[in-house]
């Protein structure tokens, strides 16, 4: 049907037939180059295959295949029977590191905890550095660490919630690179992994990267839940789910145990690949057991010391299925992910030493004081999450859109982060924004921060 015969008909995207060759790249350019220039927003619903082709006069499979290369960029997504959309999570800033610009903000938008290591870790560097084979450290070592350095993570990972052996871990250069050599070495372009539909941005990036598309799952109380798991296992054919159960980020959400017992009893019906981020596991004096406590053979579990000892500890432990132990530590090795055989022995050696556990816990703390003081600024019924956890969600006014108070928030000196960053799929996120307690410098300049928020919630 030639394109004129449209001329009056309502279509959210009329898009230019292309003349390159192949067709379904250059329409796939063409709409990531209107979702890029505001031309279509998020939540917009894209016209059916069948009428776009007809409007086009190409073949269906033009447009299907356009698509699928827009949705493994994480531009569209969709379920059966419910049509395409525009993601919502398209247009964000996906850099959520520390500005290096941000002299003038109160910088509350990234994950940075806030302790006091120094004494600590300068006395275990002293004590390494004065022995005769201290050398060694600077050379390349052994990709796996050696006997009682895995022995030590192990005992590390217990206290998390997860009782393992040390035949399962493999050692990585902190928890995002372990993330991206999960989705490496198990996974292939086109592959689809399940999630919540607020989730750490850094699987988001690195899926995008590898042509992985994310699936946002149904929740029932604030988690996935067995119908909406169930559907995606069934009708969206996902191959993995990515799960925080403790702490979840950007919500502070922790899973429930029976949640954490379902996840593992579907996995193991439908051969899920769980893929569980314990980043935040160990600032909860009493986790819960892990969900890979409850399916070891079907979950890569991921702890890392980042977050709960200090940033500059780049060093995380991967606990793998046997069957998958082969391909994660070659997709490690593939992508040049060496560890530091001195960072690994400063950290295992502080592990074996207790000496993070006083970390961890003058960290918990330290927490609870700065968030004694979130809980004296903000309103009660907005702000969501417990006392130890390092970053709040802060639910908004109405009239309110989380980039339009991140926006605000940034012109009136304070950097927050808000839900669109974190959004998966075509629903609309929540009006909200996440704020983390540790990252200000000082108590002084987390105030400072609180006030200007406080008085943007009052203002609207």
């Amino acid at each position: 049907m030639p394109i004129n015969s449209f001329e009056n008909y309502p279509m959210s995207w009329k898009p230019q037939k292309p003349t390159d060759k192949p067709l379904y790249f250059a329409l796939a350019d063409q709409l990531e180059a209107d979702i890029a220039g505001g031309v279509l927003l998020p939540g917009t619903k894209l016209p059916p295959y069948r009428e776009l082709a007809d409007y086009l006069d190409v073949n269906v499979s033009t447009i299907t295949r356009a698509f699928k290369v827009c949705k493994q960029k994480g531009l569209l997504s969709g379920t059966i029977g419910s049509g395409t959309f525009v993601s919502y999570d398209t247009t964000p800033d996906n850099c959520m590191t520390r500005r290096t610009d941000s002299s003038f903000l109160v910088e509350m938008g990234p994950i940075f905890p806030r302790s006091n290591t120094t004494e600590d870790v300068i006395c275990m560097l002293k004590k390494m550095i004065a022995e005769p084979d201290f050398g060694k450290l600077l050379q390349y070592g052994n990709s796996e660490g050696n006997a009682w350095q895995k022995e030590a993570a192990i005992k590390l990972i217990r206290k998390a919630g997860y009782d393992t052996t040390a035949d399962r871990l493999i050692p990585a250069t902190g928890g995002q690179n372990a993330i991206a050599a999960i989705l490496t070495g198990l996974f292939r372009t086109g592959d689809r992994i399940g999630t919540d539909p607020l989730t750490y941005p850094g699987v988001k990036t690195t899926a995008k990267m590898l042509g992985i598309e994310l699936i946002p799952i149904q929740q029932e109380n604030d988690e996935i839940s067995e119908a909406g798991l169930l559907h995606a296992c069934k009708n969206e054919h996902i191959k993995g789910l990515y799960i925080m159960p403790d702490y979840q980020n950007p919500t502070t959400h922790t899973m429930s145990l029976s949640g954490r017992k379902m996840i593992a009893k579907t996995a193991k019906e439908n051969n899920l690949i769980v893929i569980e981020d314990g980043a935040h596991s160990m600032l909860n004096a009493n986790p819960l057991p892990a969900v890979a406590s409850f399916a070891p053979e079907h979950t890569v579990y991921i702890a890392s010391l980042s977050k709960t000892v200090a940033p500059g500890f780049r060093l995380a432990y991967v606990i793998s299925p046997l069957q998958y132990k082969s391909l994660l530590s070659d997709a490690l090795y593939n992508i040049n992910l060496s560890l530091s055989p001195f960072l690994t022995e400063l950290a295992s050696r502080m592990i074996a030493s207790e000496s993070v556990d006083s970390i961890i816990e003058e960290h918990r703390q330290l927490t609870k004081n700065r968030n004694r003081l979130v809980n004296h600024y903000l309103p009660k019924h907005l702000l969501i999450g417990p006392d130890e956890c390092i970053f709040r969600w802060l639910l908004l006014p109405e009239n309110y859109t989380g980039k339009e108070f991140e926006k605000l928030a940034q012109q009136a000196g304070v950097q927050v982060y808000a839900s669109e960053r974190f959004a998966v799929g075509k629903a609309k996120p929540p009006a909200a924004v996440r704020i983390v307690v540790t990252a200000p410098e000082t108590m002084d300049e987390l105030r400072t921060g609180l006030e200007v928020l406080k008085k943007l919630i009052s203002n609207k």
